[in-house]
């Protein structure tokens, strides 16, 4: 049939395009293209009894046609049934129209009947010419989301071939389809794209029809088996077994100024468990802010390093990226380990020089930003990989981390993803599927619980006081602005103009900036100084945002908090009462509110468990906005909601495990008819 799928449905090449600019490309993608809503042209209304606002279906005769100038130029014509008469307006007309609606024409209509000048009206309805023997509609009519070029009729009529002709073989077991009680594939979709039952039809648009049932599982089931398949796959791969040097790890603990938690101890065996295995680790490591996590991802790269092999840390931002390098390299260097960092503001010389070490296998743990994932740079023998935020990275930037290595033909490293944004639980049984996890789900001792306050923007001055003052008592404090310099479309607070203010009003203290377009040196100076106590307040964007740690900060102020996400205003608010002194978040806000702003600051205000602020975000934002960006291989759901699903995605794992475990070819099938391609499938 040719390179196009969808010449078996005996379409134009027209019809094709115009279908493809709906990303429509196959038979089976053209019956997923399910309807916005309905209407019903299956009954005949009198005249008499339209409702004003109702849509209906209305059988009449033309009795007069004009074209009036005034008030405008328009097509009026004059219809009557039985029961009463109707005016139709059509404000954009052509003159076949004039010639086609002359007085005697049968005409059917559909639309909405208004209250008009000279009593009811529709206003452009759709109408067609009645024959001797026009029957009426036996199912409802289907209205879709179309583009230019293809009608609705035109979109029907290709939908009408796809049932005719798409390949709708049942897959799924019988037995499966008999314990959860699961209507035909064919008949699910008839029934979605052409309900004959008008009692149905509000089940049908919230998508609570057993119809949908059928669709929404068949979805879920499919993204299930391309998870066990990811990770069958990754277990036939081979990574470097990383026993690690006991030694070097009693050492490391010893030096430590703190125990781990019981929270960080768990997740730390269960990544010596993945790491001694002969194929890669593919596991997410999630934590609230502030849980731990960077001891983890140190442990886990000495245990690499100490096997013989090279550890790399990538992360999001320089400020990150520099903060995570210091941390972790005054750890291991008492230890013999060298390691260096890579970042695009690098200087020539020192970059070969990184790049040399890095090669020749003298770097032992690389610390980087996105400079990682060039072509230039290759490990002499990479055995780790670890990913800070990995949810600021896309699958393809993770992959490519993976084939920097001399060895990448031979051996896959292994990988830990670290996530301080925590993943709902529904989120981690479908999108995640493929990868184990580990939660620290514990605050090292001491921490205190952050006071979150809600601050009018009109009592600033009470905000600049009370900063003041803490500031003068020995605590420092974060300024957050959403911009750097002022913008004509949002006048919010700047980061520029803040600064200047409150160095202004604040001369007996030393306040500083930090934004993204600072070059990385003057970045980490200021974070230093910062750090030091030298500054007692730092004004910054939203670079600050994660990684940062500064245990005498105990303030912060968040201006424009209702422009902010959920994610953001909890990762911030983590950044102070990192120390034994309870953190104060300060949420300044303007009027008007919008009601989705009214709701984040209420999530935020009431909860300090980032997990049940991760679920409420999810509710309002939904798992594609929430996720951030489209996961190949991990496709977002179309119809199916893992929240609201709750219990097809519970019943979907389970399936999927018995199918491909018995009959893989079969359940592949199945995932293959709704992915778009064997590599979606299939990519790790």
């Amino acid at each position: 049939m040719g390179g196009d799928p969808l010449e078996e449905l005996g379409l134009t090449p027209a019809l094709r395009s115009r279908l493809k600019k709906l990303h429509l490309h196959h038979p089976f993608a053209v019956l997923l293209h399910t309807p916005l809503r309905y209407e019903d042209e299956t009954r005949v209304t009198p005249i008499a009894s339209l409702q004003p606002g109702q849509p209906a279906c209305v059988e009449a005769r033309v009795v007069h046609t004009e074209v009036t100038q005034r008030p405008r130029k328009m097509l009026k014509v004059l219809v009557r049934d039985e029961s009463a008469a109707l005016v139709l307006r059509f404000l954009h007309f052509y003159g076949g129209q004039i010639q086609a609606l002359q007085p005697d024409t049968m005409l059917r209509l559909f639309g909405e009947v208004r209250p008009g000048l000279l009593g009811a009206e529709m206003v452009h309805p759709r109408y067609r010419i009645l024959q001797a023997h026009s029957p009426l509609p036996q199912t409802l009519t289907p209205i879709y989301t179309t583009t230019a070029g293809l009608s609705q009729e035109r979109l029907r009529y290709c939908i009408q071939r796809a049932l005719q002709h798409a390949d709708l073989e049942e897959l799924l077991p019988l037995e499966m389809r008999q314990v959860l009680q699961l209507p035909g594939l064919e008949e699910s979709l008839r029934m979605i794209h052409q309900p004959s039952d008008h009692g149905a039809v509000q089940a049908l648009l919230e998508r609570t029809h057993r119809s949908w049932k059928r669709l929404k599982f068949d979805e879920i089931l499919a993204q299930q088996i391309s998870m066990l398949l990811h990770r069958e796959r990754r277990q036939k791969l081979k990574a470097p077994p990383l026993p690690g040097s006991a030694q070097q790890r009693q050492t490391f603990l010893q030096r430590l100024p703190f125990a781990l938690t019981q929270a960080q101890q768990r997740v730390v065996e269960e990544i010596d468990a993945d790491l001694v295995k002969p194929f890669p680790m593919q596991r997410l490591l999630q934590g609230d802010v502030g849980s731990g996590k960077t001891m983890v991802a140190a442990l886990a790269c000495l245990q690499a390093i100490s096997s013989g092999y090279q550890a790399a840390l990538m992360a999001p931002t320089e400020i990150l990226c520099d903060q995570l390098f210091r941390q972790i390299d005054a750890r291991l260097q008492p230890l013999g380990i060298s390691s260096v960092w890579l970042t695009g503001q690098l200087s020539r010389k020192e970059r070969e020089s990184a790049l040399a070490r890095i090669h020749s296998g003298l770097a032992q743990l690389v610390v980087g930003t996105h400079a990682l994932l060039q072509d230039t740079v290759v490990f002499k023998a990479l055995g780790l990989v670890v990913i800070d935020e990995q949810q600021r990275f896309g699958v393809e930037q993770r992959l490519l981390l993976r084939q920097r290595s001399e060895q990448s033909n031979l051996i896959t490293p292994h990988q830990l993803m670290m996530s301080a944004t925590p993943i709902p639980r529904t989120l981690s049984m479908s999108y995640f599927a493929d990868l184990d996890l580990s939660v620290l789900d514990g605050l090292p001792p001491g921490r205190q619980p952050i006071i979150t306050k809600l601050v009018d923007d009109r009592r600033r001055q009470q905000v600049i006081e009370r900063v003041r003052a803490t500031c003068l008592q020995g605590g420092q404090a974060y300024w957050v602005c959403p911009l750097i310099e002022e913008s004509e479309v949002l006048q919010l607070q700047t980061a520029v103009a803040t600064f200047e203010y409150l160095s202004g009003t604040f001369p007996d203290l030393q306040v500083g900036l930090v934004h993204g377009r600072m070059n990385t040196q003057q970045k980490a100076d200021c974070m230093m100084r910062f750090a030091a106590g030298q500054l007692q307040l730092l004004v910054a964007t939203t670079v600050i945002e994660v990684g940062v740690d500064v245990p005498a900060a105990t303030i912060m102020v968040i201006e424009h908090a209702e422009r902010m996400g959920l994610a953001q205003l909890h990762q911030l608010r983590g950044r102070i009462g990192r120390g034994q002194q309870q953190g104060v978040c300060l949420l300044l806000y303007h009027h008007p509110l919008s009601s989705l702003a009214r709701a984040r600051l209420k999530v935020i205000f009431e909860n300090q468990d980032g997990f049940e602020v991760a679920r409420q975000d999810l509710l309002l934002r939904g798992p594609g906005e929430y996720l951030g960006i489209r996961q190949s291989g991990e496709g977002l759901l179309r119809f199916g909601d893992p929240e609201r699903d709750e219990a097809l995605l519970r019943d979907a794992a389970l399936w999927a495990k018995r199918w491909v475990a018995c009959a893989p070819h079969e359940a592949q099938r199945h995932a293959l008819r709704w992915l778009s391609s064997e590599q979606e499938l299939l990519s790790a």
